[in-house]
């Protein structure tokens, strides 16, 4: 499965999203008035993509890659996914249109 993606290929992914993750939850735990606007919105998108099954489990989805990180999601993104997803280190939950990557 790991075909010809390298471990630092592989880690800086992960590094990505651990990026990801705390930039995301660090705006999430703030409050609501130290926020500006543009956090404001981002802090809503995220409680809207909450679900009962990723409630109190920390997730990202493919739009916040794109917002925290500079790392492209293309098919070497994706089959880094499934590399993690088979070691059980995230898990793929889908749902109203999204695909939230909840880590393990």
């Amino acid at each position: 499965m790991k075909g010809r993606v390298s471990y630092e290929q592989l880690n800086a992914v992960v590094e990505g999203i651990n990026t990801a993750v705390a930039a995301k939850y660090k705006i999430l735990c703030q409050p609501l008035k130290a926020l500006n606007n543009h956090s404001r919105k981002l802090q809503q998108r995220f409680k809207d993509q909450e679900t009962k099954d990723t409630r109190g489990q920390f997730f990202v989805v493919e739009e916040d890659m794109h917002e925290f990180t500079q790392m492209k999601v293309d098919k070497r993104f994706q089959g880094i996914l499934n590399m993690l997803r088979q070691c059980q280190r995230l898990r793929e939950v889908r749902g109203g249109g999204l695909v939230r990557y909840m880590l393990m």
